[in-house]
């Protein structure tokens, strides 16, 4: 058809001749800017333009029934200009469709780092259980900082430890990356990118005193989950962190020499955890219902988490502020505290080295006064004065 000022009425009452499947009407004002009008009698906006290679490109904007004429070519104006800067609005458009969301990346992102990572269960389990509950259903372009950031805090807010949330930031912050490297659109940016980790504060002394153990004890065997009790137990008596805890099984555990097989360590190396009899007879409690020790009763298997259990128990308890690591932190000073060296408490911590430690022996103020005192009545002397 003739180049014509494309207007609404121009739209609304051309009609396609019924021998054809459709007509376009180019407008006079803007060039490239057209109205496509089929036999049906549906009428759509596009616009023609020349990509920086030359190639002949059409790009739909709208709906004639949606948008007027006026406001479709104030559209296709804006489009031109993007077009003269050497921007390829339908190949943009094209790759703005093939960005994918975190929940179609995080299984490529699991692949890589079961490649390399000791512990990459870990990953997953955050994935499964916090990131992608929240951001799955975001596509890569669509996440921002302050979001993420909110949500961090919240998360420290309703009572994760400061490191856990951090380790949740790492992982956003590498599959981000990662995505970046493997060319993935929309990854070009990492919204994390100058998002400092916060000061985890895993330093602070915090130990339970016989009191708040009897305590802890009322409450675990008042949960819910029936395994919360002896999960506690064996934290507190072994000195093991969570997941060798909560992933142990029966072929780990000698009895007859009452040790547990830790495999999977932080350090890498298998070590040989002592029982106590308290701890053995914990264990001899248990059923044997599965290969895991301690398995969620509904599944058979590890506890992804116990989260819940347990920060419901500790408040009922009155121990808001004590988190599952003190149970470790705990049993350490109960060594120190009864005169082990850090050498010992090392090995029965797992540590490759006593500096590390050193923050775990914790002595109560109880021990330091029975120390000074025995060394006074050593030096057989009295200071204070009397008065007569």
């Amino acid at each position: 058809m003739p180049t014509i000022k494309i207007t609404q009425t121009e739209v609304l009452t051309t009609v396609c001749p019924p021998h054809l499947k459709r007509v376009t009407l180019f407008d006079s004002a803007l060039t490239g800017f057209t109205c496509v009008i089929s036999r049906t009698g549906h009428r759509s906006y596009a616009l023609r333009y020349q990509n920086d290679r030359g190639e002949q490109k059409q790009l739909r904007i709208g709906d004639a029934s949606v948008l007027t004429a006026d406001k479709a070519r104030k559209m296709a104006l804006r489009m031109k200009a993007k077009v003269l800067t050497g921007e390829d609005i339908q190949e943009t458009r094209k790759i703005k469709r093939q960005v994918p969301t975190l929940a179609d990346i995080a299984p490529r992102y699991m692949e890589h780092v079961r490649s390399y990572k000791r512990a990459p269960d870990i990953d997953e389990r955050y994935l499964r259980l916090h990131l992608l509950p929240r951001f799955g259903k975001l596509r890569l372009d669509e996440f921002k900082q302050a979001e993420i950031v909110d949500w961090l805090n919240g998360k420290v807010g309703e009572g994760y430890a400061q490191a856990t949330v951090n380790r949740w930031q790492v992982i956003l912050s590498h599959i981000f990356r990662l995505a970046g490297e493997w060319g993935i659109p929309g990854a070009e940016r990492n919204p994390l990118k100058g998002a400092k980790l916060k000061d985890p504060n895993n330093m602070v002394e915090r130990f339970l005193s016989t009191q708040e153990i009897a305590r802890l004890k009322v409450a675990v065997e008042k949960s819910e989950n029936p395994m919360l009790a002896p999960i506690v137990a064996l934290l507190l008596l072994t000195g093991c962190r969570k997941r060798e805890i909560l992933d142990l099984q029966w072929d780990q555990v000698d009895l007859e020499r009452r040790t547990l097989r830790i495999e999977k360590t932080k350090s890498g190396k298998t070590r040989h955890v002592p029982l106590s009899d308290d701890a053995v007879a914990v264990l001899t409690s248990l059923p044997q219902v599965c290969p895991y020790v301690l398995p969620n009763l509904k599944t058979m298997k590890p506890h992804g988490s116990i989260f819940n259990a347990w920060h419901t128990a500790r408040k009922r308890a009155g121990l808001a502020d004590v988190r599952i690591h003190d149970l470790r932190h705990t049993l350490a000073s109960q060594l120190a505290g009864a005169g082990h060296s850090l050498w010992v408490i090392a090995n029965v911590l797992g540590h490759s080295q006593t500096r590390t430690t050193e923050r775990y022996a914790h002595l109560s103020g109880e021990t330091l006064r029975n120390a000074v005192n025995s060394a006074a009545r050593v030096s057989g002397t009295t200071w204070a004065s009397t008065t007569e």
